[in-house]
């Protein structure tokens, strides 16, 4: 099995609206294939993040429903990013 070539970049970035959060959130994509959003750990259901998460509801009246790591936002500009820098088959 031959290893799919990498990109010849260290990291690559867009800012975008999400909608489930209601702010602009920064979506990073690394050469071999993940990704992740940067407002993941602010946004997430954990229990250290859940006093923030009601603290910005009350302030905004928005209650974040943050989709997690793989998030449609995330993977779309993933496979985007990637179907434009590796060759087709």
């Amino acid at each position: 099995m031959r290893a799919m070539p990498q990109p010849d970049w260290q990291v690559t970035a867009t800012t975008v609206k999400c909608d489930a959060v209601g702010e602009e959130i920064t979506i990073m994509v690394y050469p071999d294939g993940s990704a992740r959003c940067a407002s993941y750990p602010r946004f997430s259901a954990d229990a250290g993040t859940q006093a923030g998460a009601k603290k910005r509801t009350r302030k905004t009246g928005i209650m974040p429903e943050c989709g997690g790591p793989l998030c449609r936002q995330v993977t779309d500009y993933r496979d985007r990013i990637m179907a434009e820098e590796l060759p087709g088959p």
